[in-house]
């Protein structure tokens, strides 16, 4: 069973989907979530962020070449980083990030999937997409040997913006429509994530479901910068066995 891991913040989210099954699948996403907690060197958080992923790619090949059962191992990642009126974004593999805004849903990152490159040829219709035999089909992960190169971009931001980073537990089994309703119905982030993880475990996804869901607002002048507090480490990450209230996993035999 593969394992995911993921970050929480309020400056920092992340999500990563391990592969390579169980236990090799925690490993790598462990791996990379955690490189994005070491504290990063002065410059622009894209530049913070494209250096934390180059250390989890790294991280990963140390660690395959320290023990050869882990060579198959790997882990998408979805990562981002507050700058101060938008976010600096990292992604690699078929983990997603999503932007509700105004009631309107957006996928904000790409699959790196064979299917996906189907549909955005031609070949394909998202329709057809959505039960092909291939879609799982990774092209692109951190991956010891692998393409390291992930997506980098940068978010603008508004207050009111909802964000959603989750593993294909979720996108793979509920349909856009559905996560945006489970979004925009939600008061608090916390609320948005059990409706989420419910809807996966009613569609019947087999996989593990991470879900980090994160508001942008304004900080009233003379409050607790969030900024300063600790982010979590959740899932694999974590240690397993462990859970939190903004990320949930779920498995079916």
């Amino acid at each position: 069973m593969n394992e995911d891991s993921a970050l929480a913040g309020p400056s920092l989210l992340a999500v990563a989907d391990g592969m390579g099954g169980h236990p090799h699948g925690d490993v790598a996403s462990a791996a990379a979530v955690t490189a994005l907690t070491e504290p990063p060197a002065a410059g622009e958080p894209a530049a913070a962020l494209a250096a934390a992923v180059a250390r989890a790619a790294a991280r990963l090949e140390e660690l395959a070449a320290a023990d050869p059962e882990l060579d198959g191992m790997g882990t998408t990642l979805t990562a981002m980083a507050w700058d101060g009126a938008g976010f600096a974004v990292a992604h690699i593999g078929d983990s997603r990030a999503y932007l509700l805004r105004g009631g309107d849903l957006f996928q904000i990152t790409r699959d790196h999937t064979m299917v996906q490159t189907l549909v955005d040829s031609g070949r394909l219709t998202p329709e057809q997409a959505a039960d092909h035999p291939l879609g799982s089909t990774l092209l692109r992960a951190l991956q010891p040997g692998g393409d390291q190169h992930p997506d980098l971009f940068r978010q603008d931001a508004a207050p009111g913006d909802r964000y959603l980073l989750c593993s294909d537990g979720l996108s793979g089994f509920v349909p856009a429509g559905a996560i945006r309703d489970a979004l925009a119905g939600a008061a608090r982030p916390e609320d948005a994530v059990t409706r989420l993880i419910a809807l996966a475990d009613a569609a019947g996804a087999p996989d593990n479901v991470t879900c980090v869901v994160a508001d942008v607002a304004d900080v009233a002048e003379g409050a607790a910068d969030p900024a300063r507090r600790e982010p979590q480490l959740l899932g694999a990450a974590a240690g397993r066995g462990r859970r939190a209230r903004r990320t949930r996993r779920t498995r079916r035999a």
